[in-house]
């Protein structure tokens, strides 16, 4: 009869893990300023960062900045992204953000999660991201990824919604930690813990893994 394992270990184990096996865990998007992490996360909505970091090169040399992209024709954006998802849509958000950034905001990026949001196809998600990744704040953005493996393994219960999800993960990660373990979750759901066939034989969390265990006790 394995043992139960609280919900704090679990955290503590998980923590100790990821600490020694991947002490440096940063995003995989492209990017030279709080600017260009924007406009990369917008594009890697249902979209793999593979494929924005084959876009962004050619879109920051036509927009390097919020001005630019501000002034920018519809046309002239949707050509430089078309090949990602969503394109039109994605069109009027990168637009509509770089205004907003530079009529409210004097073109500089604000650290602040409630004033992204207030940016055109900025969610709580990509506000997140952005105040994680380019202000190293506090921020548990939860995406597909995270959303899934923090529930495999046990690090969260019943959490129906995004929103959720964040707020058990952040009651239990250290503060520091939180950047950090965003990455954690997204790597590790990418490339271990995968949505149709996570690869338990290779992962390293089984000994506290809510849904490995219970893959056992289902054979």
């Amino acid at each position: 009869m394995p043992r139960v394992i609280s919900t704090k270990e679990r955290f503590r184990l998980f923590i100790n893990y990821f600490s020694e096996h991947m002490p440096v865990a940063e995003t995989e998007l492209h990017y030279n300023d709080p600017y260009q992490l924007m406009v990369a996360v917008i594009l890697s909505a249902q979209c793999t960062d593979k494929r924005v970091n084959m876009i962004t090169p050619a879109f920051f040399q036509r927009f390097p900045d919020a001005g630019s992209l501000a002034k920018a024709m519809q046309n002239d954006v949707f050509d430089l992204i078309k090949s990602c998802s969503y394109p039109n849509n994605k069109t009027k958000n990168l637009i509509g953000m770089a205004q907003t950034l530079t009529a409210d905001f004097g073109g500089v990026m604000p650290s602040d999660i409630e004033l992204l949001q207030k940016m055109p196809g900025v969610g709580r998600k990509t506000a997140n991201v952005v105040a994680s990744v380019a202000f190293n704040k506090p921020a548990m953005a939860v995406d597909t990824h995270v959303f899934r493996v923090a529930a495999r393994i046990g690090l969260t219960r019943n959490a129906k919604t995004p929103l959720a999800t964040e707020l058990q993960l952040v009651k239990y990660i250290p503060e520091a930690l939180i950047p950090n373990a965003h990455h954690w979750l997204i790597l590790h759901g990418r490339y271990v813990c995968q949505a149709r066939k996570p690869k338990c034989s290779e992962c390293g969390l089984q000994e506290f893994c809510r849904y490995y265990h219970n893959l056992g006790k289902q054979k």
